[in-house]
């Protein structure tokens, strides 16, 4: 009798399907075995032996982030690994939010009334010598011995980097060029803002290209008053070197000349360059060798490749808020 007679035909689609199903395993469990003898191993991946559990977050939180995961702390552990550990002022570490004794920017005693200007050379004074200036530090020096520990950290990192890529000889003589070129430009600008009086300066390739930069500033600026002239806060004890003393835009200005190998388009570009200006315009105020007071200031960043400089003027505002902090640096180089 056939089998379709004696099995309901629900079921024997059932028992087929399952035949063919066995069939079809065996079949391809032979295929398999057999093909072993003909074909080589194929060889494992290392990949598939990963523990894929075990740094799921981590490639998640790579593939995820859309900002650098670095930060100065990782990157000082990073450079410490590297090249040791750098060493950190501590005067930052419980610095007031204002100096616990002010000073006014503005000497009473002297006029504010603009002082007929002198057509004649502009000022001069040298540094005092001898005992007048026993103890009493320059701004650049206040400024170098408070730094704060993450401008203490970018600025040893980058010269462990540069002494890496130049070596020790090769990141020395590149300050001396730096250092040299400076002075070449200051020498360069003096003859430009005081013909009259300054030695003819030879431009060379070192200065060229800063003169360049900064020839749409010259032409803004007039009534020169004072050049490389030393400054000294008769009341606070500290003395400076104010680059020039003269109108830019028709107003009487501090003015320091900055060069840069980098674009600095915005003021907190040029670090503690405020803080300086804003300590030279209360040493000028305090200071009688001057008959006048100033109350703006200017910083020119000049650019080597001849590209415009970027002028960044300080209004009485903002010289006062940069006086506060620099009274702040003051106090804390005292202790």
């Amino acid at each position: 009798m056939p089998i379709g007679m004696l099995i309901p035909r629900t079921k024997s689609k059932r028992i087929v399907y399952g035949l063919l199903k066995h069939c079809n395993t065996v079949f391809v469990e032979s295929c398999f075995s057999t093909s072993c003898v003909w074909t080589s191993r194929k060889k494992q991946s290392q990949y598939g032996m990963v523990d894929t559990e075990r740094y799921s977050s981590l490639v998640k939180a790579v593939v995820s982030s859309r900002v650098s995961s670095q930060t100065p702390e990782s990157l000082e552990d990073e450079d410490n690994k590297l090249y040791g550990p750098v060493v950190k002022s501590s005067f930052h570490k419980h610095m007031p939010l204002v100096p616990k004794n002010v000073y006014p920017l503005l000497k009473a005693e002297k006029t504010m009334l603009s002082v007929e200007y002198d057509h004649g050379n502009p000022a001069r004074w040298s540094l005092p010598k001898g005992p007048e200036r026993s103890g009493m530090p320059s701004v650049t020096r206040i400024l170098q011995q408070t730094m704060s520990p993450e401008q203490l950290f970018y600025l040893e990192r980058w010269k462990r980097r540069m002494i890496a890529e130049l070596g020790e000889e090769g990141f020395k003589a590149y300050t001396s060029n730096l250092f040299k070129q400076g002075k070449l430009f200051h020498s360069a600008l003096e003859n430009a803002l005081a013909p009259s009086e300054s030695e003819e300066t030879e431009c060379t390739e070192d200065t060229t290209g800063y003169l360049e930069s900064i020839q749409h500033v010259l032409e803004d600026i007039n009534e020169v008053r004072a050049i490389e002239s030393a400054v000294q806060h008769q009341h606070l004890n500290y003395v400076g070197i104010v680059d020039c003393v003269a109108r830019y835009r028709g107003t009487l200005c501090a003015i320091d000349w900055k060069t840069s190998e980098k674009s600095k388009p915005f003021l907190h570009n040029t670090y503690d360059n405020p803080i300086q200006v804003a300590a030279y315009v209360g040493a000028l105020n305090s200071d009688d060798n001057y008959s006048y007071q100033i109350k703006n200031g200017l910083i020119v960043v000049a650019y080597k490749d001849g590209s415009p400089a970027h002028p960044h003027f300080l209004d009485f505002e903002k010289v006062t808020k940069y006086w506060d902090k620099w009274l702040l640096r003051l106090e804390l180089y005292k202790k």
